[in-house]
């Protein structure tokens, strides 16, 4: 494996799905040496699709490429007291343990808390689950839609009805909880020489992100709604249609708003958009005046003339405009990588770059996501070493 700045650590991966292994993952981007624990018939990631890539035993779930990068994958029944026993010696000589069990799972599997720091009191091991370990629903499975729904997050989305984002960001958000918390503890571990249970889960995941419309309902009383593809606080910040192609526009600021009336020639002293709370309570009319100007000339006319004014604006690109355009290669956010049965395979990169280096994570290299139990006999060697 490439160095980087993790290249120190050795993380067990037991979780499966999406928010453990992207946790893991972030810390494989880093340089550590994640061994992914996978039971024999796989992580279930391994089955979503369509789309998959090769045939027969060769193929491939993209669902399970997009979480996987930069791991060794070992298979372990942990029914069985011979691959426990393996379990037991990698703990011996991890840094880290990161599991996504239902509350209870490990503990039955013979490898609770206190077993896991007796056999490794420098262990620092990741716990993330549904709804959190304890409380009344504790025992909930976690399942991103169900999460993005009991969290909150889908009554902020949409324009007619509550609707999820367009990716797990329930998962994705404890993925990147549960990786920084993780690194906290090694900080601390690097003063008490201990370890120590780092929690997350996706409803934490969610609720943390709230910012401003949590503060709507905690501090003001208000309960949001669904508020479309428009700023409930901010006005015009959002979406508008044009003779062409929908635009972005964020006016963020009253400076940026004079410099948009300036633009496009409207009256400064209209009192329905004098002040932003002015602008916010008109926002309809705002909205249905803006969108009869854009109708007259194409997105690409309106954005050059909202750049030339100094204007927050954009497109709605699609994945295959965003993958090609020239700033997302130029930072370094596409890895291409060898698959042991795919061959060459390019994948959504890290999007942390240290230094100048050109390539995303901390890695000079990074290696394809594993096939299942590909690194088993490597890995029994090295650990009768």
């Amino acid at each position: 494996m490439s160095e980087g700045p993790l290249s120190d650590l050795l993380v067990l991966d037991l979780t499966r799905a999406l928010a453990g292994p992207h946790a893991a993952m972030m810390l494989g981007d880093l340089g550590a040496r994640v061994i992914k624990i996978e039971s024999p018939t796989g992580d279930d990631t391994r089955t979503w699709g369509p789309p998959f890539v090769g045939e027969g035993e060769d193929r491939e779930s993209t669902y399970f490429l997009c979480a996987n990068r930069n791991k060794e994958s070992l298979t372990l029944d942990l029914k069985s007291e011979e691959d426990r026993d393996v379990l037991a010696r990698l703990v011996e000589r991890a840094d880290v343990l990161m599991e996504n069990f239902r509350p209870g799972v490990l503990d039955r599997l013979g490898f609770p808390t206190s077993r896991l720091h007796e056999i490794n009191p420098g262990l620092v091991v990741l716990s993330i689950t549904g709804f959190g370990h304890d409380g009344p629903e504790a025992t909930r499975a976690g399942y991103d839609q169900i999460a993005q729904g009991e969290g909150g997050l889908m009554s902020l989305t949409g324009v007619d009805q509550p609707t999820k984002v367009g990716v797990p960001i329930a998962d994705l958000l404890a993925g990147m909880n549960g990786a920084y918390g993780v690194l906290a503890a090694l900080h601390e571990r690097s003063r008490t020489g201990l370890g120590r249970v780092v929690r997350t889960s996706l409803l934490a995941g969610v609720v943390g992100v709230h910012a401003f419309q949590g503060t709507r309902w905690t501090v003001a009383g208000e309960v949001p709604g669904v508020s479309g593809a428009h700023h409930p606080s901010i006005a015009p910040y959002g979406l508008f249609s044009t003779g062409t192609a929908p635009i972005q526009i964020a006016c963020g600021s009253e400076g940026l708003w004079r410099a948009f009336v300036a633009a496009f020639g409207l009256d400064p002293d209209d009192p329905r958009f004098a002040t932003n709370p002015d602008r916010v309570a008109h926002r309809t009319e705002l909205v249905a005046e803006l969108e009869a100007i854009f109708a007259g000339n194409s997105a690409e006319h309106w954005l050059e003339l909202l750049a030339a004014a100094g204007i927050p604006s954009g497109k709605v690109r699609s994945l295959d405009d965003v993958y090609t355009w020239d700033q997302t290669r130029s930072q370094g956010l596409l890895l291409e990588v060898e698959h042991a049965s795919q061959g060459t395979l390019t994948l959504p990169g890290s999007p942390l770059r240290f230094d100048d280096n050109l390539h995303s994570g901390g890695r000079v290299r990074h290696e394809a996501p594993p096939t299942l139990g590909q690194h088993n006999d490597a890995i029994r060697a090295w650990l009768d070493t």
